[in-house]
């Protein structure tokens, strides 16, 4: 126990939303040790978590019911345990880079799409009502965007690094915001809370709010490039 401890100081992240660092982290360093001893790579680790993720997926749209529910939803969450792993693996081995950063990057944007679309998909075959594969088709829509737009903004043609400056001091309506900033993360962060959507027999609990979040960043994205290109 106490090398698995020293394993999870040693690669969790200074900054972490509060489920990795005290659930997922936690239950992801005993597989860090075990991976270490072997010559697997954490690339090869963000794979298996994408082949993981796909089979979840597949089990949400074939196997109908609560079981089919809570094994698929069940199976996501272990995805998501390997793609912890994989940074913390190579944080362990020193082996971390930017591109492998990226990479992870991308993996986990793919993984949102096959999620989003295996839950509508699985909506409608319990149900036969097309709004949800509307709702999907939407929401895969505004996802994608959302995430061209910003991979886009982030570019340093398009926006340059700020220089570093004193942080303003909180306030009132800074700390509001902050809060609500904070439950939008936890909203699109749905590997924190979707085994227990799959446990209350509720997928849609994960489906509407994220549809409507990624309306959201749809929208502040498009209203950025408007502002940024169309007004200046």
């Amino acid at each position: 126990m106490r090398r698995i401890y020293e394993t999870y100081l040693r690669t969790r992240k200074a900054s972490d939303l509060f489920t990795n660092t005290y659930v997922f982290r936690p239950l992801s360093a005993p597989l860090v040790l075990l991976c270490a001893a072997t010559p697997v790579t954490p690339n090869q680790v963000t794979l298996a978590s994408f082949v993981v993720a796909v089979g979840a997926a597949g089990l949400l749209v074939g196997w109908l019911g609560y079981l089919g529910l809570v094994v698929g939803t069940g199976l996501f969450t272990f995805a998501y345990l390997l793609d912890c792993v994989d940074g913390m693996l190579a944080r362990y081995k020193g082996v971390a880079s930017p591109a492998g950063h990226h990479f992870d990057f991308l993996m986990d944007e793919i993984k949102s799409f096959v999620l989003l679309g295996a839950v509508a998909t699985r909506l409608y075959r319990e149900s036969m009502d097309s709004t949800y594969l509307l709702l999907g088709i939407g929401g895969l829509v505004c996802l994608a965007t959302g995430i061209a737009i910003t991979t886009f903004e982030r570019r340093p043609e398009v926006t340059p690094p700020r220089s570093e400056s004193s942080p303003a001091p909180p306030t009132l309506v800074r700390r509001a915001v902050g809060l609500g900033v904070g439950a939008l993360k936890y909203v699109v962060h749905y590997p924190s809370y979707l085994l227990v959507v799959g446990l209350s027999g509720r997928i849609e609990l994960y489906f509407y709010p994220y549809v409507a979040v990624m309306a959201l960043y749809t929208l502040r994205s498009l209203l950025w490039l408007t502002i940024r290109f169309g007004i200046r």
